[in-house]
């Protein structure tokens, strides 16, 4: 794959309006935004649990080797991430990590795939990882979504209740093997990425609700 066909992973939209409250919060209102009546029309749309990292990227070669990692880091370039030298050392480790839970190996080979580093030195580390690991987009949509989306009203009322008393923390629950009934209160989950087959998404995060109570993105 040639360098210049390398690009950042597009910026996300909720597929509600979103507007200030009250008190200046930028929070999301009960209207659909245009052009993302999808997420609720559709039936082979996926949840798939948004999960709080660094944005990173890699890319592979013909034979599935990884070939280059980028991590956008804060900025709106693109910045590849040299094995040697890196300031960024962890995020090596953190693919290197992914490799050896064999999360690439069904990756289409030859093109980028986009993904979030987690771990312990990314975010103040909600998920209480002891090492860092590259998760690719397309290990999420095939793991970690929830299968009752569509089983209820996809109204914005039954969607704030969910946020707000209901979201399991999937990921949480798959990295430390803990049962759902036995997770630790303050098991941290973000939200949802609404995945449509074709690769549009919408994405919604507990803090854009308006009852949310604590610090906002």
């Amino acid at each position: 794959m040639d360098k210049e066909n390398v690009s950042d992973f597009p910026k996300l939209h909720a597929p509600f309006v979103r507007a200030d409250n009250e008190s200046g919060e930028y929070v999301v209102e009960n209207q659909i935004n245009d052009g993302y009546e999808w997420v609720f029309e559709d039936d082979s749309v996926r949840a798939v649990e948004k999960i709080d990292g660094a944005n990173a990227s890699i890319v592979l070669g013909e034979h599935g080797d990884v070939d280059s990692v980028y991590s956008r880091m804060g900025t709106d370039d693109i910045n590849r991430i040299q094995t040697f030298g890196s300031n960024y050392p962890f995020i090596i480790k953190g693919v290197l990590n992914a490799i050896k839970r064999d999360w690439l190996q069904d990756l289409e080979k030859g093109t980028q795939h986009y993904g979030e580093i987690v771990g312990p030195k990314v975010n103040g580390n909600p998920y209480d990882l002891n090492e860092h690991i590259f998760v690719p987009f397309e290990y999420l949509y095939k793991n970690v979504h929830y299968e009752s989306w569509g089983d209820y009203p996809k109204t914005f009322s039954e969607i704030s209740g969910w946020f707000e008393n209901g979201l399991i923390p999937l990921f949480y629950s798959r990295m430390h093997d803990i049962p759902f009934d036995e997770l630790p209160e303050d098991a941290f989950v973000e939200g949802i990425v609404f995945t449509h087959p074709d690769g549009r998404k919408a994405k919604l995060r507990r803090d854009m609700f308006d009852w949310y109570d604590g610090e906002r993105h």
